[in-house]
């Protein structure tokens, strides 16, 4: 599911969607689980899903960032505010709880899916389509050409679940959607020519390059030798090592004893027998600034070392707040947020990361917070938007929906989702009509939004 990202089991985290809601399943035959899907329509019929309107009471979308601002650190809350002042995509990346407050009181079948992360671009299935047709503005796409973006990502999800239904149980849960199969896809979509081949030559450099995100690279990039020690390279205010903001006199101000001391606890999480953890000494840790909606979270890396320069790794050690649904659905049933970010990831991930784990941390300023950790830069890929054609956005949608479809498979009722979804286009028209109608919301939250800033209500910094 690619950033977004974000992360959760338990309590869906960044958003809401047809499928949202608290149900336990108990054992039930294949034709039960179909019946149950097609129930589902009379509490939630597929069209629907198709309808905006804000609600009287809507909560202002600028005392939302407020509240949630207030959780952040301040001095880099005004650089969030300036990346998503860049356009209404960037902010509605950074909107999630202003979505997830929207989709609170939409229909829902009562059929649960595992969401994760902001899931704007990849992850679940209303904030995903919408994504794509406030992409397709902002690249300036005709109306009718971001609709088949849409409807081709929603169609994508649609078939996959459903031919999911069909699998047994252990087929359904190892299917995989991994690079080789992108590739595949594309060619395919070439030979048809559906995809141009400078957009399929894109995609397989966005591949190629996934497949060098690993500890080395970033090494190269962010560490330096100094003085016979290796350091991470400042870069403020996106990366500033930790010696840089540790205050005199306090616990923190020779922070590799208690780093160690965390790296061992953090170890626990990962499972009981020998890890290549064990292998790695510390090194060096920095704060680093990551994304639009994430930024103002605390967030390090640590570099580590293995047998010798050339055996890098770098973790991200990323702060695990509340899920922004937990004021609409109740809190997580995991006592703590890095456990639950972990939870999720490890059912929705294709490939899991090793080092995936949490840890509860007592901060520079005293507070103790919930983490999670993951390596920095392990395979990630993503396209870049901003210079996708329509071909190409077309194959990125079916892509996300290709990927999303795989983990519902996985956690969900995927026979009762299939069945509701069905096999007609009644679902994918409703996406494509909520999605146009929700584009025009965000653009109206945005005006909001820059107009708050603009008052010096809020304060943003750009060009960070």
């Amino acid at each position: 599911m690619a950033e977004h990202s974000r992360d959760d089991a338990g309590v869906p985290p960044d958003a809401a969607g047809p499928f949202a809601s608290s149900w336990r399943r108990r054992h039930l035959t294949a034709d039960e689980r179909v019946a149950r899907g097609r129930t589902a329509r009379q509490k939630a019929p597929r069209p629907s899903h198709g309808q905006w309107q804000p609600a009287p009471d809507r909560p202002d979308p600028v005392t939302l960032l407020e509240q949630q601002a207030a959780s952040r650190v301040p001095d880099l809350v005004p650089i969030r505010y300036g990346r998503m002042l860049a356009s209404p995509f960037t902010f509605y990346r950074g909107g999630a709880l202003v979505m997830a407050a929207d989709l609170a009181a939409t229909p829902v079948t009562g059929i649960t899916v595992q969401l994760c992360g902001d899931a704007h671009l990849s992850n679940f299935v209303k904030r995903l389509a919408a994504s794509f047709e406030i992409m397709g503005r902002d690249r300036g796409f005709s109306r009718a050409d971001r609709r088949a973006v849409v409807m081709a990502g929603v169609r994508e999800y649609r078939s996959r679940m459903r031919r999911a239904a069909g699998m047994g149980s252990l087929d359904a849960w190892y299917e995989h959607f991994e690079a080789g199969m992108l590739l595949k896809l594309v060619r395919q979509e070439v030979r048809v020519k559906r995809v141009g081949k400078s957009e399929a030559e894109a995609v397989e450099e966005m591949v190629a390059k996934a497949r060098t995100r690993d500890s080395t690279r970033v090494f190269a990039k962010r560490a330096e030798e100094a003085g016979g020690d290796l350091r991470i390279v400042a870069d403020p205010p996106v990366i500033i090592p930790i010696e840089d903001i540790v205050q005199s006199g306090s616990e923190w101000e020779n922070p590799a004893p208690l780093i160690k001391k965390l790296l061992s606890s953090y170890r626990r999480t990962l499972g009981r027998h020998h890890h290549p953890l064990e292998e790695y000494r510390y090194v060096h840790s920095a704060y680093k600034m990551v994304g639009v909606g994430s930024v103002g979270t605390r967030c390090y890396i640590m570099l580590l070392l293995g047998r010798d320069h050339n055996d890098p790794l770098f973790l991200q050690v990323k702060e695990a707040q509340p899920s922004v649904l937990e004021r609409f659905l109740g809190a997580s049933t995991y006592p703590h947020h890095g456990e639950r970010v972990v939870a999720g990831q490890r059912l929705m991930q294709a490939a899991t990361d090793i080092f995936l784990g949490w840890q509860r941390i007592k901060g520079l300023d005293g507070v103790t917070r919930d983490y999670y950790v993951r390596q920095f830069h392990d395979w990630k890929g993503s396209a870049d938007v901003d210079t996708l054609l329509v071909p190409g956005a077309t194959l990125y949608a079916r892509i996300c929906g290709a990927t999303l479809a795989r983990a519902h498979a996985r956690w969900g009722d995927r026979i009762a989702i299939a069945s509701y979804l069905g096999n007609g286009e009644a679902f994918d028209r409703a996406m494509a009509d909520f999605s146009a109608a929700y584009a025009d919301q965000n653009e109206r939250d945005y005006q909001a939004f820059a107009a708050a800033v603009d008052s010096g209500r809020l304060v943003a910094r750009t060009g960070v």
